[in-house]
């Protein structure tokens, strides 16, 4: 029962307990003195992070941009009406050839959209300061995940109206669940290229 129980503990607890044993014969086969010096001097290591968590963490991330998104566009759109609302307009008068109201309707949308591209930068620095003690593991974790995604995903010049390209980047992937089905729909598209062919 022991055996059982051992194998199956998550590989950040078999990391841990290996580093603690190495410590502690370390500390064996030297003076106490020496022993509380060196656990002083020791470097601290980096969290290690599983694959469930690091895709939930993922996850939460694209949250935080999206959240991040749509309040910046919201703030960009006001901006953008509060100060075109405050702007003379000439009706007679053409802007680069088009009517006024049409083009401050196009800047107003311009600078939503601006708003937009810029959410993610303000969602990932947000979720970088929330998260700041595991962001070393979450960025190699992260290469580690886009090399499997670039190993498994799919050849989309076979791709057309019937066999579109499922999720190339993975970016809906939050689960180890949602991983495998992710893989399914990668070996299916194959099938049905290969086909098609």
């Amino acid at each position: 029962m022991l055996a059982t129980t051992t194998t199956l503990r998550s590989a950040a607890s078999v990391g841990l307990r290996l580093s603690v044993r190495n410590a502690s014969t370390t500390a064996n086969t030297t003076s106490p003195s020496s022993a509380t010096a060196t656990s002083a001097i020791s470097t601290p290591t980096r969290p290690h992070l599983d694959w469930d968590s690091f895709l939930r963490l993922r996850k939460v991330r694209r949250r935080y941009n999206l959240v991040s998104s749509i309040f910046s566009s919201l703030l960009g759109t006001s901006a953008g009406v509060g100060y075109l609302a405050n702007k003379e307009i000439d009706p007679t008068q053409m802007i680069m050839g088009m009517d006024p109201l049409i083009m401050f309707g196009l800047a107003t949308i311009s600078c939503g959209a601006a708003g937009w591209l810029a959410g993610p930068v303000l969602g990932s620095s947000a979720f970088g300061i929330m998260n700041k003690k595991n962001l070393g593991a979450i960025e190699e974790r992260e290469k580690e995940f886009l090399q499997h995604i670039k190993k498994n995903r799919v050849d989309p010049s076979f791709q057309s109206f019937s066999n579109p390209v499922p999720d190339y980047y993975g970016e809906k992937i939050g689960s180890l669940k949602q991983y495998r089905q992710w893989l399914r729909d990668q070996r299916a598209y194959n099938q049905k290229s290969k086909s098609f062919l």
